[in-house]
């Protein structure tokens, strides 16, 4: 089930939402996990029992963790809870991928599983995994209610896309939160901002790039719309859910960490990883990096840590090869930032900086999209003309006109411009008195549109759905 959907919105939300204000005291958390459970069985209903079996698994452990601390038996309950956890994803996510790389390298005709992907198994085994490594490391106490600790594994609001929650930053929310008119408004009018993100731009620049797709008639000028299209879509598309996320957690009490800074605005790679995805960026930093050694080694244990982090991050986005060459890409940049510029010492002339990062996240998501590495080479010899290709076809002109508003829309949106015009307006008179009116009322319309789309329209992906 999606946020940006029909039944959602407008059945599942409400019904939810109705049992939670009825329900006092712990049948709050009680009501959270039943419709959660609910909510990932529409779609995934086998897969409940693998989401109960990793919260189980961790609970235990962590209990046990926490009885012998200091003891060989805790650090043992550690890592049997990271085996457990890694095996769970290993299985289910690349078991394939290693099956077909062997067969590839040793000539063997070893049978594909084709096991299904749970939705989300991603984050969910990174947020158990960081609460058993929290409690070994003694950042947070054992959760002593397994139905508690269930609960924060399985909330709905984050469980297929994150962002990434650690259960030290809900702990205290999920024993006792406060509910509020304040909270709840403004967690109602962050959803619907990520709605219209998700439904409104990030859909319809998916119809740009699923026509690119379709095409016979590939242009240099073709291959760029899509690649910009694309950059736009996957942040729109996952910032939105993010947003949508952030919402839904405001409104049952929760303070879900934000998961996008205005990226697309950085002048330089390293500040473009602090504004993207925030809260995975944040736990590879803190769970895989820093353990390494991070930067306070010799300078070769330190580019070893960096490549393998983002290694790791792409391996994480996707059991491919261009994912594995996604984050690698990131790694080199990051040490050649790194190195050319002393470490941030050094900087490049803004608008350059900008205008670099700018190219370089591009071509990195036309990478990331692509069909295998023979997919990526393909995309990317069509952005420079390889092959003989024309520069521009009819098709390829008519396209770049009829989405230009709404690629003008959605480049201005990606900045910070629209908040700061609108805090700028709201400390203005005339504002002021505006406002507090026009802005339920814009709400209440984007609603409206994005209800209409998904009502009239059947284009609805989410690109996040493969993790």
């Amino acid at each position: 089930m999606l946020f940006s959907s029909i039944s959602f919105l407008y059945v599942f939300l409400p019904a939810v939402l109705l049992c939670y204000a009825l329900a006092r005291g712990r049948w709050k958390n009680h009501v959270l996990l039943l419709f959660s459970l609910l909510f990932y069985a529409v779609g995934e209903p086998v897969y409940v029992l693998l989401l109960l079996f990793t919260a189980g698994v961790d609970y235990a452990l962590a209990r046990m963790v926490e009885r012998f601390r200091g003891q060989g038996r805790a650090r043992f309950a550690l890592v049997l809870a990271l085996v457990c956890n890694l095996v769970v994803l290993g299985f289910f996510k690349y078991a394939d991928f290693l099956i077909e790389a062997v067969n590839g390298l040793l000539g063997t005709r070893i049978p594909l599983l084709h096991v299904p992907l749970p939705v989300g198994i991603s984050f969910f085994t990174f947020q158990t995994m960081s609460y058993v490594i929290d409690v070994y490391r003694g950042e947070v106490p054992a959760e002593r209610n397994v139905l508690t600790l269930t609960t924060y594994v399985s909330l709905f609001p984050q469980l297929i896309a994150g962002p990434i929650v650690r259960y030290q930053t809900v702990a205290e929310e999920l024993h006792g939160r406060a509910h509020s008119l304040e909270l709840t408004a403004s967690g109602v009018q962050r959803f619907i901002v990520g709605l219209g993100k998700k439904v409104l731009l990030a859909n319809l620049l998916g119809e740009i790039c699923a026509a690119y797709r379709a095409s016979t008639a590939p242009s240099v000028l073709y291959g760029w719309l899509y690649a910009v299209a694309f950059m736009l879509q996957i942040y729109f598309d996952f910032s939105g859910y993010s947003d949508m996320a952030v919402g839904l957690g405001r409104i049952f009490g929760f303070h879900f960490p934000e998961n996008f800074n205005y990226p697309y605005i950085a002048r330089s790679i390293t500040e473009f990883w602090r504004r993207w995805h925030i809260t995975l960026s944040t736990w590879f930093r803190d769970y895989v990096y820093i353990p390494l050694g991070g930067n306070r080694v010799g300078k070769w244990r330190w580019v070893r840590n960096l490549l393998v982090v983002w290694l790791l991050t792409g391996l994480w986005h996707g059991a491919a090869w261009n994912f594995l060459l996604w984050g690698g890409f990131f790694g080199i940049l990051l040490l050649a930032e790194k190195f050319l510029l002393n470490n941030g010492k050094r900087s490049l002339p803004a608008p350059l900086g900008h205008v670099l990062v700018l190219f370089a996240v591009l071509m990195s998501f036309v990478l990331f999209n692509a069909d295998g590495l023979s997919g990526a080479a393909q995309d990317i010899g069509v952005l420079f003309g390889l092959g003989g290709l024309p520069l521009s076809t009819v098709e390829a002109t008519y396209e770049l006109r009829s989405s230009a508003v709404l690629l003008l829309v959605a480049a201005v949106g990606a900045t910070p411009l629209p908040k700061r015009l609108y805090e700028r307006a709201s400390k203005t008179r005339v504002g002021r008195a505006v406002l507090p009116v026009a802005g339920p009322v814009l709400l209440l319309g984007l609603l409206l549109l994005a209800t209409a789309y998904l009502v009239d329209g059947s284009f609805n992906p989410f690109l996040y759905f493969r993790f």
